[in-house]
């Protein structure tokens, strides 16, 4: 009988623990880089998913020609990240993206080591981890140039145990593609970057797999699974880049397209980013009905307002889990969301059923 009931008990204890050992299996183990900006709602978001952030990535600082950097993050998300162990990475941004003020930076090479000698005196006294850049409108012009700042500041890092990453506009193509629009994105966007070069240089890259369509494009999907295959078929076949080096960009918001008008231009297209809530908003208020893109794994919806159309493309749990799919498909070091404070509520149950923060 004592043997007969330690094999009943065994049985039922291993029928308790298979679905827990399953479930953990399915759970990628990935860096969950969220960034985060000075909102209420950011913050929030930042608060009350804090279990499920690996970085925190906040976008306060700034820095001039000079090589002046200045800015400051929240010390309640410090505090909390510290508690959490959750590592801080804030963000450095050229303010306003302007392609003018990051060429003179870059062409002045007291500028640059002003810039990266504050980085790490901010680092050190608020007790970050590392930084990431996050200069954009980055010109071809300017690629050399920029991947000698960027390998001076991984030096200079790397002597005082600071992590560096860089956030990048991604391409699918060393050329620039079809039109005229490809050739500007390629000239003043793309190419800038050599991002073989920065992936050996630093920690990772963020590679910025979002706004696919914009303001500037007729309506899509902010991020479709295609493009995005594409993409990491380019980084990893192509120029050969380790996926160990590679943060997978997921968006939080969705974008809204609608007809527009001003005296300068006229009559245009128009579009923006929104945050879920908002975008739903205008879902219901218009009584307009959500279809799912099968071939690229979107959300949209789509109604007359004025007899002229209008668009959503919905960011959402549901087209979330094929991209989480994606970086566990190519074994990717994780993924970087813009931003928290914009989500639907239902990716964190996506996010947990899925990963496992490093």
């Amino acid at each position: 009988m004592k043997t007969r009931y330690f094999l009943i008990g065994g049985f039922f204890i291993w029928i308790l623990i298979v679905p827990f050992l399953l479930f953990t299996q399915n759970a990628y183990k990935s860096e969950n880089l969220f960034y985060m900006i000075d909102s209420e709602d950011s913050f929030r978001s930042f608060r009350d998913n804090i279990e499920q952030i690996s970085i925190v990535a906040p976008q306060e600082y700034r820095v001039n020609e000079e090589g002046v950097v200045w800015g400051n993050t929240d010390a309640r998300m410090r505090e909390l990240a510290l508690e959490h162990d959750v590592k801080v990475m804030p963000l450095i941004i050229n303010p306003g993206f302007d392609p003018d003020l990051l060429h003179a930076l870059l062409n002045d090479e007291l500028a640059r080591k002003r810039s990266i000698d504050m980085m790490i005196g901010y680092a050190k006294e608020r007790g970050y981890y590392g930084w990431q850049f996050d200069y954009e409108h980055l010109r071809i012009i300017d690629r050399d140039v920029f991947t000698q700042y960027y390998r001076e500041t991984a030096d200079a890092f790397r002597e005082v145990g600071l992590k560096l990453s860089i956030a990048v506009v991604p391409r699918e193509s060393e050329l620039p593609g079809p039109g005229a629009y490809h050739r500007w994105l390629f000239d003043s966007w793309r190419a800038g970057y050599d991002l073989q070069e920065l992936a050996r240089i630093g920690d990772f890259l963020s590679i910025m797999t979002y706004s696919q369509h914009t303001r500037r494009t007729p309506p899509g999907p902010v991020a479709s699974t295609r493009w995005i295959e594409n993409i990491l078929i380019h980084l990893i076949n192509e120029l050969e880049i380790d996926p160990n080096k590679i943060s997978l960009g997921i968006p939080f918001y969705s974008t809204y397209w609608f007809p527009n008008y001003n005296v300068e231009r006229g009559g245009f297209v128009d579009g923006r980013g929104m945050a879920h809530r908002d975008a739903i908003h205008l879902i219901e208020q218009h009584n307009a009905s959500i279809t799912w893109v099968e071939d690229h794994q979107s959300t949209m919806a789509l109604w007359e307002n004025g007899g002229v159309f209008e668009y959503i493309f919905l960011e959402d749990a549901r087209s979330l889990a094929p991209k989480l799919d994606i970086m566990k498909q190519y074994e990717l070091r994780g993924f970087s969301v813009w931003r928290l404070g914009q989500e639907d509520p239902e990716m964190w149950n996506v996010i947990d059923e899925k990963t496992t923060r490093k």
